[in-house]
């Protein structure tokens, strides 16, 4: 139970990473409050009976996290219920492919929007609290596609190397206030947005790897919750750490 009365919100949950990310959390104790958009209510009442198994407070609220207004609300909502968040991940994200010459205006921003901005206006409005409690844990999730690029998918490395400068900013502000920044880079994972990919993309992708498969959710979630525990991610800031199946090697 290494998250044992811990406070977790988790942005993008309703599925993939992010519900792998919750449900692992959840098993350890922790109290979860999941932001879900485009999924069914059947989908997300689903996802909220899988957390409560744990025995642990479930909350799920709907929206678009790209909204200074929902957000605001979102992070108000889960303090008034659980009274502090100690763990914020953030993972909501999309993932579209396109040539740079082709690629328009709106593609480009709603990439920066969804995978860089609401980012930004997570942290923003969840840290004041964790500053005043002098404690707090937060996750990112970039890809390794910003560490080496990828043809097509030049916002989306954009974007992602944007949340990993990002995080690297804040450990360096908030480390004086225990709290701590880092970042998950996964490799290619078996999701509903990577689906939506180009099959012989994929196959490329496959035989690039050192490990010849795309990773399962549930193989990332553990990366989350060692960055969240204590004493496993005490020492951990600023870091990006990569279960990418060899995509990337430092």
């Amino acid at each position: 139970m290494r998250l044992e009365n811990k406070v977790a919100l988790i942005t993008g949950a309703g599925r993939g990473i992010g519900k792998a990310i919750a449900l692992a959390f959840a098993s350890e104790g922790a109290h979860v409050a999941i932001n879900c958009y485009n999924e069914t209510q059947a989908e997300i009442d689903l996802v909220v009976a899988q957390l409560k198994v744990f025995g642990g407070q479930v909350m799920a609220v709907e929206g678009d996290v790209t909204d200074v207004r929902f957000v605001q609300r979102l992070v108000s909502e889960t303090i008034a219920a659980f009274g502090r968040i100690d763990i914020l991940v953030n993972n909501a994200g999309i993932l579209t492919q396109s040539l740079i010459h082709q690629m328009t205006v709106e593609t480009w921003d709603q990439m920066i929007d969804v995978d860089l901005r609401s980012v930004f206006l997570l942290t923003r409005h969840v840290v004041p609290q964790m500053i005043e409690q002098k404690s707090g844990r937060i996750i990112n999730i970039a890809s390794q596609i910003a560490q080496k690029g990828g043809v097509e998918l030049s916002h989306y490395a954009a974007a992602k190397a944007g949340v990993i400068g990002f995080t690297k900013s804040i450990a360096l502000e908030l480390g004086q206030y225990g709290i701590t920044a880092n970042c998950i880079a996964p490799g290619p994972i078996e999701t509903q947005l990577v689906a939506a990919i180009d099959a012989t993309w994929k196959e490329n992708k496959k035989a690039e790897l050192a490990i010849p498969r795309f990773g399962l959710p549930e193989e990332v979630a553990p990366t989350a919750l060692l960055l969240a525990s204590d004493p496993d991610g005490n020492l951990y800031t600023g870091q990006t750490l990569g279960p990418n199946l060899g995509d990337v090697m430092w």
